[in-house]
């Protein structure tokens, strides 16, 4: 009752005509605020888990938050609630998982300058887009991956895996491209001797496309391909078991599908890939 009227009367005035002590009424009322609260906690954190796992173990607290603000029944709900949750459901995000990094190989020589000048940010698809390769153990050795990424909305347009790092496999994930190559005007990696390819170069003037090599020695200047490659790594490589390159090319499918039609991305206003391309330009 002196809930239910708080707004109209004074809380100390309708203790005294119930003959009620305040410290009384305010336990009982701590009491129902605790159970509520919790109420709150069970089905928020029912939300995270869910969140969670469709993420594949990877949002942090960032991406949860956008998530949840996006239900149907919108729950606005802070980064420090959301992290006490995980942790009391023992929710752990991949990106905890310290890197291995490897050795880097021999460097391509080529007379060619850095055209691109960490122009990051494209104003429409297809305008430059960036490569790099990675390892992935598949059995008991390793294997490579290589993705082409659009520098327009961060999706990755062109993959390949194969038992060697080497240009062939850089060839193979150009090949994958499903878009009309004559609207790519830049391709930017960094000095990998497997950049260095005869094969790579036709196919590039074959289709008019300018050729852009970082500076020797400087990953900044390959920065959303070096960046995307910690996400590969950490959302799927590191924490998956390959038997074969078979089962490797599959689940790389199926990741890239993930990456650009559901995973959302804090650089493009928490879309995905997909979703920012179809905005109107």
């Amino acid at each position: 009752m002196i809930r239910n009227n708080a707004h109209i009367y004074s809380v100390s005035a309708m203790c005294d005509v119930l003959q009620i002590p305040k410290s009384t009424y305010y336990y009982h009322a701590n009491l129902h605020s605790q159970r509520v609260f919790k109420m709150e906690d069970e089905e928020i954190s029912q939300e995270v888990s869910r969140i969670f796992k469709e993420s594949r173990n990877n949002y942090g607290t960032r991406k949860i938050k956008k998530e949840l603000s996006r239900l149907p029944k919108p729950k606005h709900v802070s980064r420090r609630r959301i992290g006490r949750l995980m942790n009391e459901l023992g929710l752990v995000s991949n990106y905890t998982v310290a890197q291995y990094k490897p050795h880097k190989t021999s460097c391509n020589e080529a007379l060619i300058k850095n055209e691109l000048q960490r122009q990051f940010e494209q104003d429409k698809p297809l305008a430059v887009i960036v490569s790099d390769l990675t390892y992935v153990r598949v059995g008991t050795k390793w294997h490579y991956v290589c993705l082409f990424v659009d520098l327009f909305n961060r999706e990755i347009i062109g993959r390949s895996a194969g038992a060697n790092k080497n240009a062939e496999l850089v060839y193979q994930a150009l090949s994958s491209i499903k878009g009309n190559l004559n609207d790519v005007q830049m391709f930017h990696t960094d000095r990998g001797k497997e950049f260095d390819n005869k094969l790579i170069t036709e196919a590039l003037e074959t289709f008019g496309i300018q050729r852009s090599l970082s500076m020797k020695g400087c990953p900044y200047d390959n920065a959303v391909a070096e960046a995307m490659f910690k996400v590969f790594k950490t959302e799927f490589a590191n924490n998956a078991h390959f038997s074969s390159l078979e089962q490797l090319a599959i689940e790389l499918d199926d990741y890239v599908h993930w990456f650009n039609n559901i995973r959302i991305h804090g650089t493009l206003d928490y879309l995905t890939p997909i979703e920012f391309k179809q905005q109107p330009l």
